[in-house]
């Protein structure tokens, strides 16, 4: 279960992150996507809708190996969310998706919060 200062981390990077591809800032969507993505890893709605919004910027640059990436990704999520995650990990398709990332100093402390589940 996603902690409330978790979750509304998650909601302002997710909303940061949708101006930003409303702005058609690519990068600076990325950036926000992936650390909504770091926050969600444990929720597996959360995390999966993550990667569907990835899928979804990824499909409107035309980038196939993102789109590509995000559909494994998504079904991974649906299933392994609960399971295991690798932390830190951005969830983009450029990266392993079991390779373990730093965690940005900020996250980590409200994810050093968050209770294992």
């Amino acid at each position: 279960m996603m902690m409330n200062i978790v979750r509304e981390a998650y909601g302002r990077e997710l909303q940061v992150g949708l101006r930003a591809v409303d702005q058609q800032d690519v990068d600076r969507a990325f950036h926000h996507l992936a650390r909504a993505h770091i926050l969600s890893q444990r929720s597996t709605l959360r995390h999966v809708h993550v990667h569907w919004l990835m899928l979804k910027l990824g499909w409107t640059i035309g980038d196939w190996r993102e789109v590509s990436g995000q559909m494994t990704r998504i079904v991974a999520a649906a299933l392994f969310s609960r399971i295991w995650v690798p932390a830190g990990n951005t969830g983009r398709a450029n990266v392993s998706a079991m390779r373990p990332m730093p965690v940005p100093d900020d996250l980590r402390v409200l994810l050093d919060q968050q209770p294992d589940v």
